[in-house]
């Protein structure tokens, strides 16, 4: 199928969806927040009115709970299932979440088949209305894998501190992160009877180090607004490759009028990377605009200027690209937004081993330029409870990356990149529903058509995504939460062989099962993979089976 093809059908679907809304003009209220699958414990306090947080005003109906949703932009990345999958927390659980002094603390423990293992610790508090404070402990281990039992067995431990502490007139928040992973390269070939695969040579082990401090103005008297937030990480893998990442960003609002403002963004990244050579790696991005916002529309435009430097590839540029978004509100209950924007993707050896862990030794990481991307879409509710979003994007991009098993070893990956001009187009589509807080659905769908430059194919990217989450409250002691995801259109090659291979369809069916036993006590069963599909995200990686992990939760 052509762009302009699938671009003028794109446009007849989001003019039906405009038409359709001059029929129904229902009240609501559109919220900026993102629907999150899985989320982690946390103590929130009530959000400040910030003046670059501001949008379009839109009345809504008083007294109605609802689940709102966004459309994220679909990123160029593209990360793996994780190695269990997991589902979203139970009604139960998210609502210990949501009132911190009733029950907030708990320890789990639990295991099942592949010799799995799960141990979790979360403790918060307040000792004072104004501080909050949460700990978290996770380990999750299976002992066994898909392929060669131990030789595909994987564990990961996590660690987590934060705290909160806001007055009248501003904010601090920091955070400190531990996490470590041990797994192995286990899409080798297929061995010789009694040949045995030193378990050492293929053992990966990844520790990553992270420290986080940010501030924020919320006297709203004050003229200007601002936030600064600051973050430190490092990484290091059993190979002796390191990265240490600095990264700072501020936001900054002035008002001009009540109508106008001037909006400043700026970030400053300074990293450097050691493998078999050192990159030292900076990027810095300031993207000054002006926002006009009035009961029916909001416009804002600007220059997003970047500039990139790498010492080993001997990069230093500074590029300019667009800034422009246009939210029009025709009646409420329903937003028609467009934007062109610019941008430089960073990327980073974190980042990608975040979507692809089988990553090979002296792998090549650039940053992405996002020269065009164009985008319109339309979003809204009615008063039923239903949200719904639809947007079409087309985007240009250098430097666009995937992932392919390398020429030297099939069982790593190396990431190639497209120097010429990448086109992307995607047409995204998400709509919600929330009955009374008993039953919450949501389902998404994206769709991409690549047209690369330089490169034979976009390997392992898929043309289609689809997932579907539920969330049930059968009783006041019994939940249940599912959670369907499908990816197509994977394609990989073995550069030995020259063979390219379609991947199947990836379809994963999750379940997760809460009972109240009493107060305190809680007994769990997830269910992972039920289909029992033994589906390859990455070629020569087929993931586990039908697996479960079965045990106990006290609250506290």
């Amino acid at each position: 199928m052509t762009h302009s093809k699938i671009l003028r059908s794109s446009l007849f679907l989001l003019a039906l969806g405009f038409s359709s809304q001059f029929a129904v003009a229902q009240k609501g209220e559109i919220e900026s927040q993102t629907y999150e699958i899985l989320k982690d414990k946390s103590i929130e306090f009530a959000p400040a009115d910030r003046v670059f947080d501001k949008v379009q005003p839109v009345k809504g109906e008083t007294g109605k709970k609802k689940v709102s949703y966004q459309i994220i932009d679909p990123e160029i990345n593209i990360a793996s299932p994780k190695l269990t999958p997991a589902v979203a927390a139970s009604s139960d659980e998210q609502s210990r979440k949501d009132e911190p002094d009733v029950l907030n603390n708990y320890v789990k423990a639990g295991g099942g088949n592949y010799g799995r293992f799960l141990g979790e610790l979360f403790v918060g508090g307040r000792p004072k209305e104004d501080l909050a404070y949460t700990v978290q402990l996770k380990h999750l281990s299976a002992a066994n894998g898909p392929v060669d039992g131990k030789n595909s067995a994987n564990a990961a431990t996590g660690f987590k501190i934060g705290g909160k502490y806001i007055r009248s007139k501003y904010k601090v928040d920091a955070g400190f992160n531990f996490d470590r992973k041990n797994y192995y390269f286990y899409g080798y070939k297929p061995q010789p009877e009694g040949v045995i695969v030193d378990r050492d040579t293929i053992r990966q082990t990844l520790n990553q180090f992270g420290f986080n401090l940010g501030f924020e103005n919320t006297d709203a008297s004050v003229l200007v607004d601002y936030s600064v937030k600051t973050s430190l990480n490092t990484l290091k893998d059993r190979y002796n490759a390191s990265e240490i990442d600095w990264g700072t960003n501020l936001t900054a609002s002035v008002p001009i009028s009540e109508t106008f403002f001037a909006l400043l963004e700026a970030d400053a990244y300074v990293s450097q990377r050691v493998d078999y050579f050192t990159y030292n790696r900076n990027l810095f991005r300031v993207k000054p605009t002006f926002k006009y916002v009035n009961d029916m529309f909001s416009v804002s435009a600007g220059i997003n200027a970047v500039n990139e430097t790498d010492s080993q590839l001997d990069i230093n540029r500074t590029k300019a690209f667009p800034a422009v978004n246009l939210d029009v509100t025709p009646f409420s209950g329903i937003h028609i937004f467009a934007g062109w924007n610019g941008d430089i993707v960073r990327n980073t050896l974190r980042s990608m081993l975040s979507e692809n862990q089988w990553l090979g030794p002296n792998v090549l990481v650039m940053n992405t330029e996002k020269t065009s991307d164009i985008s319109a879409g339309v979003k809204g509710e009615t008063g039923t409870g239903i949200n719904y979003e639809g947007k079409v994007a087309y985007t240009s991009y250098r430097n666009f990356y995937s992932y392919n098993n390398s020429l030297s070893d099939t069982s790593r990956f190396s990431a190639i990149y497209d120097p010429g001009k990448t086109k992307v187009l995607t047409i995204s589509a998400q709509a919600g529903y929330n009955f009374n807080e008993l039953f919450k659905t949501s389902l998404k769908a994206n769709f991409f058509d690549y047209a690369v430059d330089k490169v034979e194919e976009p390997w392992h990217r898929p043309d289609l995504t689809l997932n579907w989450f539920n969330a049930l409250t059968i009783s006041k002691k019994l939940f249940v939460t599912a959670d369907f995801y499908m990816l197509r259109g994977l394609k990989a090659k073995n550069f030995q062989t020259g063979e390219v291979t379609k991947l199947p369809v990836i379809a994963d069916l999750n379940l997760k099962i809460d009972y109240l036993l009493t107060r305190n006590f809680s007994a769990f069963v997830n269910l992972n993979n039920v289909l029992g599909k033994r589906y390859q995200r990455y070629q020569y990686y087929p993931q586990q089976g039908l697996n479960f992990i079965a045990g106990l939760s006290f609250s506290f």
